[in-house]
C-alpha cells in the first residue's frame, strides 16, 4: 500500500518504527539491570570494554562515510593526488589510536580477571558498602540433574529441588557439581555462568542485593529437558528467609540415598520439592560419584593411585568404577535418548529412513544387548568392539565395528 503524501513524516517515521519496538518488547535486559555487585560489576565490565572499543569503530565509521562522500564523483573540487603514498601525521593516527585501546583494554581484562575471579571470596557488599567483618556467607551445594537442579543447604541441613532461596546483603558461597552431563549454572542477576561437571567441583561467589524473585537456567545444552531446566532464586530478608527455612522443614521430607537416587533419574517439569533433611556426606557421593551402593569413591580412586596403585587387585575395582552406562542397564533411560550400540528400540515411533526398528546382528536376541556395550542416559553409546550389525566385522574380526568406534 502506497501511503498517503499528506500524511505527516513523523507520523511515518512512528509507524515504521512499531515492528522494531515489538520485537524489542521481548527482550530481557536483566544483564543490563542487575541486583546482585558480582552481575553490576560484570555489565560495568561490558559496557567500559564495549565503550572503549567504539572509540575506534565510531570515528572509523564515520571518515569511512566522509571520504566516500568528499570524494565522490561528482565533487570536483577534491583535491586528487595519484603520487600520494605517505603521510607520517597519518601513519602515528592509525597506529597509535589502536595500540592505546589495546593497552586499556588488556589492562581492564586482567585486573577484572583476577577480581571477579568465582573462586574469591567476597570483599564488599556493593560499592558502597564493604565486607561487615566476621560475616559468615551462607553455603550452598549445587547439584544439576536431568532436567532439574538440587540445592543443599548443610548449615540449616535441608535441601530443595528447582527452588533457591537467600538473604539480601549476606555472601553466598557455592559448590557447584553434576550427577550427569555438563550444565551450567546460571542466575543473570545475581552473577555469571559456571559449569557444573560430573566428578568435579566449581565454585562461585556471590550476594543479591535487593529483594526480589529471579530466573535461574542451565545454560549448557543437556539434553530433550534443557529447555525446561530452570529454576526460581528468591532474594529475602534474613526474617523471611529464616521463615522459609523453617517451612521447609516442616514441611519436607528425608533426602536419603535411596531418596536422592530415585530423584537423580531423568525427569522433566519437576516441581518444587523440599527435604527437611539430609543424609551426612550425600553432596559428598554425589560428587565422589558413589552415591550408588557399591561403587567406588573418586577420592578413594585417587588416593590408590597416589599410594602407587593396587597392582593385580586392580582389576576387582572395575566393576565398582563404571557409572556411566547404569541407567542403560536398569532399563531407565531419559525420553528421546538414542540406543546405539544396545541393540534396543529408539524411544520415538519414527524410524530414519532406510532404518529398520530393531537394528542388531542376527545372533543377538532382540531384548538383549551385545556383552561389552553400553549406553548412557544422554544417548553416548559406549561400545569398543563388537555390537549391531554393520560393515565392520563382529567382535571376533580383526577390524572394529564402524557405529561403535563413531559413537565412542
Amino acid at each position: 500500500m502506497v501511503p498517503n503524501e499528506s500524511m505527516p513524516v513523523k507520523t511515518l517515521r512512528t509507524l515504521a518504527l512499531l515492528p522494531l519496538f515489538g520485537l524489542l518488547s521481548g527482550c530481557n535486559m536483566v544483564l543490563m539491570q542487575p541486583s546482585g555487585d558480582i552481575a553490576a560489576r560484570q555489565r560495568d565490565l561490558i559496557l567500559a570494554s564495549t565503550g572503549l572499543m567504539l572509540l575506534i569503530i565510531i570515528p572509523v565509521i564515520a571518515f569511512t562515510l566522509l571520504f566516500a562522500w568528499r570524494y565522490r564523483v561528482s565533487n570536483t573540487k577534491a583535491e586528487y593526488d595519484p603520487d600520494w603514498h605517505h603521510s607520517t601525521q597519518l601513519e602515528v593516527l592509525i597506529w597509535s589510536a589502536p595500540l592505546v585501546i589495546v593497552i586499556a583494554l588488556g589492562a581492564l581484562t586482567w585486573i577484572s580477571t583476577h577480581t571477579l575471579d568465582p573462586y574469591r571470596p567476597l570483599s564488599r557488599l556493593d560499592a558502597d558498602r564493604p565486607l561487615p567483618a566476621g560475616v559468615k556467607p551462607l553455603s550452598v551445594e549445587v547439584v544439576a540433574l536431568d532436567w532439574k537442579w538440587l540445592f543443599f543447604y548443610p548449615d540449616q541441613g535441608i535441601a530443595t529441588v528447582n527452588e533457591l532461596v537467600a538473604p539480601v546483603d549476606v555472601p553466598i558461597s557455592f559448590k557447584i557439581t553434576s550427577a550427569t552431563v555438563m550444565n551450567s549454572f546460571f542466575i543473570p542477576a545475581l552473577a555469571g555462568q559456571i559449569y557444573a561437571m560430573a566428578g568435579m567441583e566449581t565454585k562461585l561467589h556471590a550476594v543479591i542485593n535487593k529483594a526480589g524473585t529471579y530466573e535461574g537456567l542451565s545454560a549448557n545444552y543437556s539434553g530433550s529437558g534443557f529447555s525446561r531446566m530452570n529454576f526460581k532464586f528468591h532474594g529475602l530478608d534474613q526474617a523471611g528467609f529464616d521463615q522459609w527455612v523453617a517451612k521447609v522443614k516442616a514441611e519436607g521430607k528425608p533426602l536419603d540415598r535411596q531418596s536422592y537416587l530415585a530423584l537423580e533419574k531423568p525427569s522433566e517439569r519437576e516441581p518444587v520439592r523440599y527435604f527437611s533433611t539430609v543424609e551426612n556426606g550425600l553432596y559428598s557421593a554425589v560428587l565422589n560419584m558413589c552415591a550408588v551402593p557399591g561403587k567406588m569413591c573418586m577420592n578413594e580412586m585417587m588416593h590408590i593411585d597416589a599410594m602407587g596403585g593396587a597392582g593385580k587387585e586392580s582389576h576387582g575395582n572395575r566393576e565398582r568404577l563404571e557409572y556411566d552406562n547404569r541407567y542403560a542397564e536398569q532399563g531407565v533411560e531419559a525420553p528421546a535418548a538414542t540406543v546405539g550400540g544396545s541393540g534396543r528400540e529408539s524411544h520415538s515411533r519414527e524410524q530414519p529412513e532406510g532404518m529398520k526398528p530393531k537394528s542388531i546382528a542376527p545372533d543377538v536376541k532382540p531384548d538383549s544387548a551385545p556383552e561389552h556395550s553400553g549406553h548412557d542416559h544422554a544417548g553416548h553409546d559406549h561400545a569398543g568392539h563388537g555390537g549391531p550389525a554393520g560393515d565392520g566385522k563382529d567382535s571376533k574380526g580383526s577390524d572394529p565395528i564402524a557405529p561403535g568406534q563413531l559413537n565412542r
